[in-house]
């Protein structure tokens, strides 16, 4: 069933053909990953899939319904969640007051200034939730300036779900981890995965083969192909665009 349905969309920038007549679809339940070199156009169509920025021309249909002019808010309640290459987080705050605040956010309780949060146990209950499915409940109470970074990805995920998305959008999740860090947070995206459809943006090629189901390479703010990984890897095309050279991917 497809979920996503992206029709050749275009968006410049000035005179910078940033994303140019691309067209690509995300099937419900698959990780499909979105790769190319730094400039190719990936963030920029991802900020068209989540409503940060508005195609020229083309459309975005989500779950069938044509979501090309609707904001980033609307698109969220729809199901469409999404993460940032810099981590979008309350420094001072905890993980436990941070997922909080997201839940809040979803529920429309931002301006309920006069019920006292803490009174509200079923919001922690959430939140406890989700850290426990990511594999943070043992700090909760932990101020995030304090993780590492790859601790901070993980609830920024966290915050992510908590509004429960259809379709999550993940951009360069591993961005700046350790190894070790990596391979938590893709613990985290496979768990993820198992019950939300993501598409997945990445420079990681060993993880990208692991997780996704399909990959679209973008080049010069077009699509080039989009294939299985096998495919991909062994796409001549890919390679010399994308890697420069011609021998197959490691």
């Amino acid at each position: 069933m497809r979920l996503l349905e992206v029709v050749g969309v275009s968006k410049w920038f000035g005179g910078l053909s940033a994303v140019n007549n691309c067209s690509l679809s995300v099937e419900k339940g698959e990780v499909h990953a979105l790769i190319g070199p730094n400039g190719a156009g990936k963030t920029t169509l991802i900020s068209l899939i989540s409503g940060l920025l508005f195609p020229e021309k083309g459309k975005i249909l989500f779950q069938g319904r044509d979501v090309t002019h609707l904001p980033d808010w609307r698109r969220a309640s729809l199901g469409i969640g999404r993460t940032f290459q810099i981590v979008n987080l309350f420094p001072s705050w905890t993980i436990l007051e941070n997922l909080v605040l997201a839940i809040m956010a979803r529920d429309g309780h931002g301006f309920r200034f006069w019920k006292p949060v803490v009174s509200e146990r079923h919001l922690f209950q959430r939140a406890e939730a989700l850290a426990s499915f990511l594999g943070l409940e043992e700090r909760l109470e932990v101020p995030v300036a304090t993780l590492p970074h790859g601790e901070r990805r993980t609830v920024e995920i966290a915050m992510a779900l908590a509004i429960s998305p259809r379709l999550l959008l993940l951009d360069e999740p591993l961005a700046g981890l350790s190894p070790q860090e990596s391979v938590r947070v893709v613990q985290a995206i496979r768990k993820v995965a198992k019950e939300t459809t993501v598409l997945l943006v990445e420079h990681d090629m060993e993880a990208v083969f692991q997780l996704a189901h399909r990959v679209t390479v973008m080049a010069y703010g077009t699509i080039l192909l989009t294939g299985s990984p096998p495919e991909v890897q062994a796409s001549k095309e890919v390679q010399q665009v994308y890697l420069g050279e011609h021998e197959p991917f490691a």
